[in-house]
């Protein structure tokens, strides 16, 4: 069964959609691995700062069924179907990882390239899975979080492995 890895990221009433996301993940995929929170600045867009987190679970679903159940997440927490990329939002959740899948499929890329170009992203991907490998360049999420260019990241860890 793979292991699946999904990025969580929110700015409106971030302190409810986080937490109802987290119950509404577990009830589609049971036991999840939650990273830190991490609150950071809108990238893209000027707008109230996010919380930001990443979750592994697994699941025995192909990934375009995953993925289709975390767009359904979004929508029952607010989110609306035509969002821009660089805009405020109520949840979203994007299929980082699944297994060692690389998938390149219109809306569906595995892996994501926000892993390697957002500290929002891999720094809780490097806490929950620091010695899993990037499929692409074969280093580490840990590997990987060292090397990255830290002098312009605006964000910090505001919990410790919540299970909000």
């Amino acid at each position: 069964m793979p292991t699946g890895y999904i990025s969580i990221g929110s700015n409106i009433d971030k302190e409810t959609h986080i937490p109802s996301s987290l119950n509404a993940l577990r009830d589609l995929f049971g036991e999840l691995t939650v990273s830190s929170i991490y609150e950071s600045e809108p990238v893209g867009f000027v707008g109230d700062s996010f919380y930001n987190l990443v979750i592994g679970f697994q699941s025995d679903l192909p990934a375009k069924s995953v993925a289709k159940l975390l767009r359904q997440v979004e929508l029952d927490h607010g989110r609306s179907r035509d969002s821009q990329k660089f805009s405020a939002r109520t949840l979203d959740l994007d299929l980082i990882l699944y297994g060692d899948e690389i998938i390149n499929d219109g809306r569906l890329q595995i892996p994501r390239d926000e892993i390697e170009k957002y500290a929002f992203v891999l720094e809780p991907l490097a806490e929950i899975a620091p010695n899993l490998t990037h499929p692409n360049t074969q280093k580490s999420y840990a590997e990987l979080w060292h090397q990255f260019d830290k002098k312009d990241v605006k964000q910090k860890k505001l919990t410790v492995n919540s299970q909000a």
